[in-house]
């Protein structure tokens, strides 16, 4: 069943989206907004925040206005919302999903989908009963760099198979909301969830996992005030993949700079390395056991935006489109780093004991269209006879 169907959106040519979170990460979001809502595929109709004073962001970054809350009950309960889009902090993520998803609605949730593993089960399980879709952030996968090296990579097996693999994303930490360095937030849920997620969409679930972590910057400037850090900001991972497949992942409010390459795969008879981060991603490069040397492949689409899930979410809705972004992807990871964290703690290695499928991936189906400009109108869509 499509997503219009299942959501009872029946004939409507867009969808009416209710955001909840007007913080740092709606500005992004609002740039891909005005594009779908250009191509008559969006319209928002409501926003919330708990800062009343927000509410002239809807204006600053959307130009136009909507319907404002300080209450996100008040978006999830309207009629006239068909998708919202949940970009508060962290903590709120997952009761504000499940009350989205209750009210029929689709979801989009930033990441992680949740802080609580339990509350996380309980949102993939009601996804599977709700008309609404579940959509949770991040979208590494939808990119079609991510896309193209899977398909060297996964499909066609290019350098063997994956038995080590190594991928990084940090940065000195944000300057703002102290809930970031609060329990509950913190680097490997914000940055961290980038790498594992690739990884797993490449070389599948993870089996068992091991940490160092600890708190580098015990004091920062945020907000303008000092505060006392009270989650760890630098963390080492290690994943086991199985039948001797290791990654691992480097993560935290510590690293200023860097010049390498964001996922690295070191398989039985080659090598390839995705250049750039990985939720922003600036080509691959490839070399065989067999080959002289390197091969780089140029980024396909330079102006992807990791904000893409949200196109994915409305040509789901709208067209049909097969939903490749699962949550129970986004909850194997999410128990991968609430795992990273028990092992950090306690010094001991930990199981993980939900597993994923493969991710449905469909590279042929990626296109660039408008005048021939690449990278602007890229979606990813179900083959189809018609």
């Amino acid at each position: 069943m499509s997503g219009a169907a299942a959501a009872g959106m029946g004939s409507s040519s867009r969808v009416r989206l209710g955001i909840v979170g007007l913080g740092s990460v709606f500005e992004p979001y609002a740039t891909l907004i005005r594009e779908l809502r250009y191509y008559g595929r969006v319209e928002v109709v409501a926003a919330c925040d708990i800062v009343a004073g927000r509410a002239r962001r809807v204006r600053d970054f959307l130009h136009q206005d909507a319907a404002f809350s300080t209450d996100y009950a008040d978006v999830v309960a309207r009629d006239d919302v068909d998708a919202v889009l949940v970009l508060t902090a962290m903590p709120s993520h997952g009761e504000i999903a499940a009350a989205a998803l209750d009210a029929g609605k689709h979801v989009l949730v930033e990441k992680p989908m949740s802080v609580h593993l339990d509350e996380a089960a309980e949102l993939v399980a009601k996804a599977g009963t709700v008309p609404g879709l579940l959509m949770c952030a991040p979208h590494v996968v939808l990119s079609p760099t991510y896309q193209a090296l899977w398909k060297r990579v996964v499909d066609e097996g290019e350098i063997g198979t994956v038995l080590t693999a190594r991928a990084r994303y940090g940065w000195s930490g944000p300057t703002w909301g102290r809930w970031y360095y609060d329990t509950g937030g913190g680097p490997l849920f914000d940055l961290g969830v980038y790498n594992i997620t690739s990884l797993t969409g490449l070389m599948g679930s993870v089996r068992r996992v091991a940490a160092l972590a600890g708190t580098a910057v015990p004091r920062r400037e945020v907000d303008g005030e000092t505060i006392e850090v009270r989650n760890p900001d630098n963390y080492q991972v290690l994943l086991d993949f199985g039948d001797a497949r290791f990654a691992a992942v480097t993560t935290g409010f510590t690293m200023h700079e860097y010049r390498s390459p964001a996922i690295e795969l070191y398989g039985t008879s080659g090598v390839a390395q995705m250049l750039g981060d990985d939720w922003a991603p600036q080509g691959y490069e490839i070399v065989r056991a067999d080959s002289a040397g390197w091969t780089t492949y140029a980024e396909v689409d330079p102006a992807w935006p990791w904000t893409a899930g949200l196109r994915h979410l409305v040509d789901c809705a709208l067209d049909g489109a097969e939903l490749l972004v699962r949550p129970e992807h986004a909850y194997h990871c999410l128990e991968v780093m609430v795992k990273a964290q028990l092992a950090a703690s306690s010094g001991e290695v930990q199981t993980v004991s939900s597993t994923i499928d493969p991710v449905p991936y469909d590279p042929e189906a990626i296109y660039v269209q408008r005048g021939g400009k690449v990278g602007h109108d890229y979606r990813i869509r179900r083959h189809r006879d018609d």
